[in-house]
Formats: C-alpha cells, sequence, structure tokens
C-alpha cells in the first residue's frame, strides 16, 4: 500500500452534528501535494529495515497531519494571508478563519494521537513523539515562523536567515528522516547524523522553494508566487544566480556526507526529482 492510499483511508474524521467540520479537516490532506516529510520517513525506514514499514505507516500519517497543521495556520491572515494552498482555496477563505484555526489545532493533537497508538515498543513511540514536538515546536518550526513573522520588512543578514529557516523548515524534515532512523533501529549516534543531513536537506529545499517563488508562475506552483517581496527569503538578500549556487552547495555536502550510507540513493534521488533547475 502506498502513502497516498494509506492516507485516504485514515483521513481524520469525528462524529458530530457541526456541518462541514469533517470536510475542512479533510480539505487540505485531500489536495494533494508531495507528502514529502511522510514519504520522506518512510523511504528512510525502507532503506534500512524494510520489514518496518507497515509500522512506520501510523507515525508517517503523525507526520504528515502535523506538517498540514502548519501549512493551515500559516496560510491565516495574522500570517501569510494566503488565498491558495495546493492550488485550492485555504481553509479560511473556504470556510472561515475560526475553523482554519480549529482544524490545525485537530490536526496537530490528533498527529500525536495517532503515533501513540503505532504498533511498535513503547520506548520507540515515546522517541518518535519527543523527536516530533521538539522540532514542530519552541525548538523549531514555531521560533522560526516568529521569527519569520517578526522581521518581515527587516532585512536579515545571512546567518540569520539560515536560523530563520533551518528552524521553520528544515527542523521537520530533518525530525522525519530521524524518526524513521529510530523505527529502522539505528543507534543514536547514527540517528544524529541522519538528523543533520536532513537539516541541510531542509534548508536547501528551502532555498529551492525560494527560487520557485521568484521564478514561477502561480499556476505551475499551485500556491501564490512572488509574495515574498517583503519577506526575508534567499532570492531577496542574495539574488537568484547566488541562491541557486548557495543551493547546489548544500547538494554537495550532503551527498558527500552520506558516502556509503543506506540512504544515499533515497537522498540523491529526491534531491534529483524536486532540487533541480
Amino acid at each position: 500500500m502506498s502513502f497516498d492510499e494509506y492516507l485516504n483511508l485514515n483521513l481524520p474524521r469525528v462524529e458530530s452534528f457541526h456541518p462541514h467540520f469533517n470536510d475542512a479537516l479533510t480539505w487540505v490532506l485531500k489536495a494533494g501535494g508531495k507528502h514529502f516529510r511522510a514519504k520522506l520517513l518512510l523511504g528512510v525506514v525502507e532503506a534500512i529495515k524494510p520489514d518496518m514499514l507497515q509500522n512506520a505507516y501510523p507515525v508517517a500519517l503523525g507526520v504528515e497531519l502535523f506538517h498540514t497543521y502548519s501549512l493551515v495556520h500559516d496560510d491565516l491572515p495574522a500570517m501569510d494571508n494566503a488565498p491558495l494552498r495546493r492550488g485550492v482555496e485555504t481553509l479560511h477563505v473556504k470556510y472561515d478563519e475560526v475553523t482554519a484555526i480549529l482544524v490545525g489545532d485537530a490536526l496537530n493533537t490528533h498527529a500525536f494521537y495517532v503515533i501513540s497508538n503505532a504498533d511498535l515498543a513503547p520506548e520507540i513511540i515515546v522517541k518518535c513523539t519527543q523527536i516530533l514536538s521538539k522540532n514542530g515546536g519552541i525548538y523549531g518550526m514555531a521560533i522560526g515562523q516568529a521569527c519569520d513573522c517578526f522581521f518581515e520588512r527587516k532585512r536579515l543578514a545571512l546567518d540569520e536567515l539560515k536560523f530563520l529557516h533551518i528552524h521553520k523548515t528544515g527542523a521537520l524534515i530533518a525530525a522525519s528522516m530521524q524518526i524513521g532512523a529510530v523505527i529502522a533501529g539505528l543507534d543514536k549516534l547514527k540517528c544524529d547524523e541522519i538528523y543533520k543531513i536532513g537539516i541541510k536537506l531542509g534548508l536547501a529545499f528551502q532555498i529551492h522553494d525560494d527560487i520557485i517563488d521568484a521564478t514561477s508562475k502561480q499556476a505551475d506552483a499551485g500556491k501564490p508566487t512572488s509574495n515574498d517581496v517583503f519577506k526575508n527569503s534567499f532570492t531577496n538578500l542574495l539574488g537568484i544566480s547566488q541562491a541557486k549556487k548557495q543551493r547546489d552547495e548544500l547538494e554537495e555536502q550532503i551527498l558527500d556526507e552520506l558516502k556509503d550510507s543506506p540512504i544515499k540513493n533515497l537522498v540523491t534521488n529526491l534531491i534529483n526529482k524536486y532540487l533541480k533547475g
């Protein structure tokens, strides 16, 4: 079973008399997207210990739910005020702002409920929960988003910009890889090494996303583009040419550090598929 099939079979749902809450819960989840973080987690497990792949699906689902919560809240009027996500209306546009806030809250907490029910050893479930909550919370995505919002229209230095995006974007990508390594049974040192690779991969993805925003049409991207004029992006700070150079250097570092790692082919394929051009 593919992750897309698993997701569709396990979409969040609650019995109530609310007229559209269940539809709102699944609106962004059913809109498509790469499900990159979930599939990255599963890819790491498959590359290292494939017999644990089916056991990892609920955790991958939890990561996808958590990531989707962050998108819903990121699109809110108080933050990006975005009208489109994955080619469809954002939740606050489709329904209303209250619905979008509550759906984000629900997906956040439901992510950990799903993970807690995975068919894994209790200590593995606890570790997965620790990694996701750490990297999605004050030590990762939350502080990154806070910096992004607070310093909008204020130019950051390059090291500050990297801090912002390592935390806002890189941390959750790195966490997905680290969780996969934990489920696959790697020791702490190797799990930590994979996490560091994930941070660099996440930063490369953010730079590439900035490049797409600066160069693509809205119809191709599935979301508004050229909307980061006042944001601290790599293209705004460095220009498109230098941003591409930063991305390509990160890719080279990642592949060099992986060397004979069992996940090298996985990461190489991801880079070739998503980070070229």
